[in-house]
């Protein structure tokens, strides 16, 4: 590994940088894998979110200098930005900070779901289908979100990630999208993008389709806040099924499901991770939990195949069940017995795959999304909030432990949370000036001066 890797690593680690578009991985751990190509996910396939293609236009040149750079260093051979060919003016500022980049080129993507999932994006970039329980790394291939590559760029300079970006969209008065620090209380969002536009609403934190709906008091006491990670904020009708589906109990999924599941398989046919060759067969999950078929364990283990986009719950079931959830509760409970995937097949898409791809403006009709479909405009609001409640788990792996104490005085970018040695985890650090008001096994509270 060269010099200019090993700093950069370093670099990375030290700013705490994680998967921005994801589940947070750690990019320090992704960053010392050997690869042949680097692949820019500027996908975007969630619908109403509107932070990377916004990205992509207006820093075109940064992010394609960054890229250039790390291909470099990471001694890969290529780097690749993926854009759905929709979006016509990134396109062309892309296209024009490209030039003299021989390393480089953009790759036009179709408007389908989940065409950003990371496995469906190498299949659909490079032709190359990512084994059962595997990660792109295996088929030569680095996946990294637009912002995740401004981090490093940032981590580069010697900048932690103090902030994120964020479309609030859906039943607000203005939707837009705008960079505000860690650890903003989501009510502060509501409140810049002009208040909720319905007095009953629910709110999701990330897209619709994978997002996590919010507990009103979370909201109420300013307890739920923005992370690393947090890339949208959807407020939608409190009667809106994106927001009833969530609340329901696993219990009366599973009775829904004895009741009405009629094995048509549409789930299974649609489901992205069976399309590209995985043996992950949704319909025969509900089969076996309904019959009790202790006696078929791959209908259970199939559960760490699924990558949770949701489509076998909000799109492709007639009678609205949830293979996915039953997957979730599955996953836990496989894990909790120490049970490993022991999927690991290499694939191979299946004859119809590209025919049963899902148009993104048929996802949104049938998500009832239409009326809210249109672009939350960039907002260069300059704020500053007054409290930030920070977690301590914003990635994937160990919590970080605290480093400051009830009292102390930060400033932006100080460290205040490390994770234990050796294990994986990501530093956390100040978004704002001021003092530490409380400190607990899961976040950090600072009050600005």
């Amino acid at each position: 590994m060269n010099e200019d890797r090993k700093r950069l690593i370093a670099n990375v680690k030290a700013a705490g940088v994680v998967g921005a578009g994801g589940a947070g991985f750690p990019t320090h751990v992704k960053l010392a894998g050997s690869v042949d190509t680097i692949i820019l996910n500027g996908a975007e396939c969630e619908p109403l979110l509107a932070v990377d293609v916004q990205l992509l236009e207006m820093q075109a040149e940064i992010l394609v200098e960054s890229l250039d750079q790390l291909v470099r260093v990471s001694e890969a051979k290529s780097g690749v930005i993926a854009i759905k060919g929709k979006h016509q003016p990134a396109i062309d500022a892309l296209q024009q900070a490209l030039m003299g980049k021989p390393t480089l080129r953009l790759q036009s993507l179709d408007d389908f779901y989940p065409v950003g999932d990371e496995q469906v994006l190498v299949y659909e970039v490079l032709g190359r289908t990512v084994p059962e329980g595997g990660i792109p790394p295996n088929v030569g291939s680095m996946v990294i979100n637009v912002e995740t590559l401004l981090n490093v760029a940032k981590a580069w300079k010697g900048q932690p990630v103090t902030t994120t970006y964020v479309t609030v969209a859906g039943e607000v008065s203005q939707p837009l999208t705008l960079e505000v620090p860690v650890g903003t209380p989501i009510s502060v969002l509501l409140d810049l993008a002009g208040g909720p536009s319905v007095p009953d609403y629910g709110v999701i934190e990330g897209g619709p389709m994978t997002g996590k709906l919010i507990h009103p008091k979370a909201i109420d006491s300013h307890i739920a806040a923005v992370r690393k990670t947090t890339t949208g904020i959807i407020v939608l009708p409190a009667d809106h099924w994106l927001v009833e589906q969530p609340s329901l109990s696993l219990g009366s999924i599973l009775q829904r499901a004895q009741s009405a599941c009629c094995q048509c398989r549409i789930c299974t046919d649609l489901c992205p991770r069976h399309l590209l060759g995985h043996d992950l067969n949704p319909h025969l999950v509900l089969n076996a939990i309904n019959h009790g078929q202790a006696s078929n364990p791959d209908a259970y283990t199939q559960a760490f195949l699924c990558s949770d986009c949701g489509v076998c719950e909000l799109y492709a079931c007639p009678v609205e069940l949830s293979p996915r959830r039953v997957y979730q509760a599955l996953k836990l409970e496989l894990m909790e017995k120490d049970i490993k995937n022991p999927h690991r097949r290499k694939v191979t898409p299946r004859a119809t795959w590209a025919g049963r791809h899902i148009p993104a403006s048929i996802l949104i009709s049938r998500l009832g999304l239409e009326r809210y479909d249109h672009l939350a405009p960039w907002s260069r609001i300059d704020f500053s909030p007054r409290q930030v409640v920070i977690p301590l788990q914003q990635h994937i792996g160990i919590p970080a432990h605290a480093s400051v104490k009830v009292g102390d005085k930060v400033e932006i970018g100080q460290t205040i949370a490390i994770p234990p040695p050796d294990k994986l985890g990501a530093a956390v650090h100040a978004s704002i000036p001021g003092r530490i008001e409380e400190v607990t096994e899961d976040v950090v509270v600072i009050s600005g001066e």
